[in-house]
């Protein structure tokens, strides 16, 4: 027999109300968030990867539902370091992610969370990427799914950018990031950490389209004050570095001054030198227990690295 058709688990004003109970529950014991959309800058087709940066963060309500702890393997002391596997379940209303996307200046566009995408805890100032929506707990109450539930892992850096313009999030990038140390000197003011700095570069003949190399400055350390018979002096360290030609050059002592990318001042700042990773001196390691430098060094004594073919056969030294 068909079901009585006098009753409905599917009335539109219960569900209203079930959804501004779960809202209520939500912004009474959740955490301000913030969510950042993911974009991809360029795909890698060798290895299959994606180029990506974070432009946008837009706080929200959520509810964590680890109400013990952080979830997953903890703390894993590995033959690579200390590896710290927190996991956190996340949970959203629908309506209050929709009129998230729905407000007028707000660029994000997505229909719901996406897995890739990150949250930013201030609790703990940790970001988390998410792994997997699911969108079907609980399992359709009054005929209703009015939530997401994000199942997230504690983000690990890998080579994105971010200028989301919050200090907290963007900070990972200049924590995380590669580092290229150049030594300028000549310059009479200093930079501040997250100013951008580019050269104009000229590769090959001098008739050929000027490249433009940009950086983001990491840190600036004076390492000789100016004086009567010596030129200021500093070091700088770089990240997210790139050309406007999608190429891989890089700042270099060949194209002379720095130039301040927020107004194209000219620094007054020349590259005098570029730091290599056998300078262990000025050589900036990210982690201080990364043994970077010495697998560098003694590799070069057992393989020679200089192949101009990449696909042939290593040769031996």
């Amino acid at each position: 027999m068909p079901t009585n058709v006098f009753f409905s688990p599917s009335v539109r004003s219960e569900q209203y109300l079930y959804e501004d109970l779960i809202i209520e529950g939500l912004r009474l014991y959740g955490q301000d968030v913030l969510y950042i959309p993911r974009a991809a800058i360029t795909t890698d087709e060798i290895l299959n990867e994606e180029y990506s940066r974070f432009n946008d963060a837009y706080a929200v309500e959520m509810y964590i539902a680890n109400t013990e702890g952080f979830e997953g393997e903890g703390n894993l002391l590995s033959k690579f370091g200390l590896e710290i596997r927190d996991q956190a379940t996340f949970i959203v209303a629908r309506r209050r992610f929709r009129q998230l996307v729905n407000v007028d200046q707000n660029a994000l566009v997505v229909e719901r969370p996406r897995e890739g995408d990150l949250i930013y805890l201030p609790l703990s100032n940790a970001l988390f990427e998410i792994k997997f929506v699911e969108h079907e707990q609980p399992f359709y109450r009054l005929s209703d799914l009015p939530i997401y539930e994000l199942q997230c892992e504690l983000y690990e850096y890998a080579a994105e950018k971010f200028e989301t313009g919050y200090e907290n999030i963007d900070q990972f990038e200049l924590d995380n990031a590669s580092r290229t140390v150049v030594q300028i000197t000549g310059g009479s003011t200093g930079f501040f950490a997250g100013s951008k700095v580019y050269q104009i570069a000229q590769v090959g003949n001098s008739d050929q389209e000027e490249i433009i190399v940009m950086g983001e400055i990491a840190d600036f350390v004076q390492t000789q004050p100016e004086g009567e018979s010596t030129q200021r002096q500093a070091d700088l360290s770089l990240v997210g570095i790139s050309a406007s030609d999608g190429s891989l050059t890089t700042f270099s002592t060949e194209y002379g001054v720095i130039y301040l990318d927020e107004d194209n001042t000219n620094t007054g700042w020349n590259i005098t030198q570029v730091y290599g990773i056998r300078d262990e001196e000025k050589f900036i390691a990210q982690d201080p227990f990364a043994d970077n430098s010495r697998f560098e060094i003694d590799s070069d004594q057992i393989i020679d690295f200089s192949e101009s073919n990449p696909f042939g056969e290593v040769q031996e030294q």
